[in-house]
């Protein structure tokens, strides 16, 4: 990871959950991070952890609802203004709404296309606008999927949220041919766990915990920090090294 340090990293998603937990162990590797998400109270509460923690890299909290290019082409002018730009980015953000396909409503359907599909691939092309424009040619791109992105489950409530993780293994895969294309050494990976112990159930059921712990029942849950370890991997591999798709589960998780 030394190669990594003091370079800039964007995470998206970095107020809770996986993306704090990435957030935090890069910027105990020693990176500086931008982190974003639509809730500035606790991005200062992380920033004010890490900051207690005595780790060598810097936390930089942006708010941004990346439902809103607007607002994810504002922080990326602002990341370039204070920062040069992007070196590394990490598409962590993701919606979960429980609208099955024949009873569904259109804006839960929506909501999940704009942060899950368009979000990630906006942020995506910008990121890699930012490498190019700095002659960055080792940059990389790491997409937080889904076991549900390679595998539709007889789960009704997930299966508009597996279409837009279908469409992310589709994008990342489309991404490494674009930039092989572009004769650009930028690598673009992707993460597909299987249940993580997050707040994403509890969000996906509108904070109802009882429905959400229904998930977790009968294993041991992935926890923040397996999806931190394999990002620190994709990130250490040399150069030369495309690592495509990390698939993690949970040992006793059958689904």
């Amino acid at each position: 990871m030394d190669r990594w340090r003091g370079r800039v990293a964007l995470v998206t998603g970095a107020s809770v959950g996986i993306g704090s937990i990435i957030t935090k162990e890069l910027v105990r590797q020693g990176m500086k991070v931008v982190g974003c998400a639509r809730d500035m109270e606790k991005l200062q509460n992380l920033a004010a952890e890490c900051k207690s923690a005595g780790h060598s890299g810097v936390f930089v909290p942006y708010k941004c609802d990346l439902s809103k290019e607007e607002e994810i082409l504002s922080m990326f002018s602002a990341i370039k203004a204070q920062h040069k730009g992007v070196d590394v980015c990490i598409n962590n953000a993701g919606l979960g709404r429980p609208e099955p396909l024949l009873s569904g409503k259109t804006s839960g359907w929506k909501s999940m296309l704009d942060v899950n599909v368009l979000g990630l691939s906006i942020c995506t092309r910008e990121a890699y606008q930012s490498m190019k424009e700095r002659n960055v040619d080792d940059g990389q791109i790491i997409n937080i999927n889904s076991v549900c992105g390679h595998h539709v489950y007889n789960f009704a409530d997930a299966h508009f949220y597996t279409a837009t993780k279908f469409a992310v293994t589709a994008l990342t895969e489309g991404l490494r041919q674009e930039l092989r294309g572009a004769k650009t050494h930028i690598r673009a990976a992707c993460i597909s766990p299987g249940l993580v112990e997050s707040e994403f159930a509890v969000r996906l059921y509108d904070g109802d915990a009882e429905k959400a712990a229904v998930f977790f029942a009968n294993l041991k849950a992935l926890e923040g920090i397996d999806i931190a370890n394999a990002v620190t991997y994709i990130l250490s591999a040399p150069p030369h090294v495309q690592i495509g798709d990390i698939l993690i589960e949970p040992v006793e998780q059958s689904l």
